[in-house]
C-alpha cells in the first residue's frame, strides 16, 4: 500500500468512527471534546503510527514498552504516548524517558518504583490505577474493593500525579452486557476523588476499546482504547510501500 492510499484508508477508518463515537456522546448528553481517542497502534508499523498521528490523531497507545520505546524514538514528539499494557519495574526507567500516560499501574510496588523513578528525573509522571473489574485472573490490576484502601499510598507520593482509573471489561458479545463493569469502575471513581486533593485529580476513566467503547462512554469514559477498528486489515510489515 503507497503512503496516500495508506493515508486515504486511514481517514476512512477514522471517520466511521468518529460517527459512533458522535453518536455515543450524543447518547450519553456529553460533548465529543469529553472523549479522548487513544488509537491503539501495537499491531502496526512506526510508518502507520506516524500518518494516524498526521491525520490529526496524535494520542497513541502501546501495550508493550519495548514497542512503545522503539516507536516513540522515530516518531515527532508531538505524539502523545499512553501505555496501555503491564509494566515491570524493571522497565520502569527506560519508560519513564518517553513520558507516556501510564494508564496500567497494577500494584503499590509499581506505583512507588515509577514514583521514585519519577523523584530521581525530577518530573512528575501522571498515571492511572488498573481496576480488574471483570475479576478474570489472566488480567492485571486491583480488585475492586482494594482501590479505597490505596488512598494512603496514593497521598504518600511525591512525583506522581494519579489522574484516574483504568479497566477492561470482559468480552461479550452483546457489548452491552459490559455495561455493569464501566459502572463499576465509574462508581469506584466517585468514591475515591472526595478522599483526595491535587495534583490527584481522579477525572479520567479509561474504559472501553473497540468491542465495547460506546457503552463505555454512556457510563462515563474520558479515554477510549481502539485499535482493530482502525487498523484491522493492515500488514504489521509491509504496511507502507514507497512509490
Amino acid at each position: 500500500m503507497t503512503e496516500p492510499s495508506l493515508k486515504a484508508y486511514l481517514k476512512s477508518r477514522f471517520d466511521a468512527l468518529e460517527e459512533r463515537i458522535r453518536a455515543a456522546c450524543q447518547r450519553a448528553g456529553r460533548p465529543r471534546e469529553a472523549v479522548t481517542l487513544v488509537a491503539v497502534t501495537k499491531t502496526v508499523t512506526a510508518e502507520v503510527a506516524a500518518s494516524a498521528a498526521e491525520l490529526g490523531y496524535a494520542d497513541l497507545g502501546e501495550n508493550r514498552p519495548q514497542e512503545l520505546w522503539r516507536k516513540a524514538a522515530a516518531l515527532p514528539a508531538s505524539v502523545r504516548w499512553h501505555l496501555i499494557g503491564h509494566l515491570q519495574r524493571n522497565k520502569v526507567e527506560r519508560t519513564l524517558r518517553c513520558r507516556p500516560l501510564i494508564h496500567s499501574v497494577d500494584s503499590v510496588a509499581l506505583l512507588t518504583a515509577i514514583d521514585q523513578e519519577a523523584a530521581k528525573r525530577g518530573q512528575p509522571v501522571t498515571v492511572l490505577l488498573e481496576v480488574n473489574a471483570s475479576r478474570e485472573p489472566a488480567k492485571h490490576g486491583f480488585v475492586p474493593e482494594e482501590v479505597p484502601g490505596l488512598v494512603p499510598a496514593i497521598r504518600a507520593l511525591r512525583q506522581v500525579q494519579v489522574r484516574g482509573l483504568m479497566t477492561m471489561a470482559r468480552y461479550e458479545e452483546d457489548p452491552r452486557n459490559c455495561r455493569p463493569t464501566f459502572a463499576l469502575v465509574r462508581e469506584l471513581q466517585e468514591r475515591l476523588r472526595p478522599r483526595l486533593a491535587p495534583p490527584h485529580l481522579l477525572d479520567h476513566l479509561s474504559m472501553g476499546m473497540t468491542n465495547d467503547f460506546e457503552v463505555a462512554i454512556e457510563e462515563g469514559a474520558t479515554m477510549i482504547r481502539v485499535g482493530s477498528a482502525l487498523f484491522e486489515g493492515l500488514d504489521s510489515e509491509k504496511a507502507v510501500q514507497n512509490g
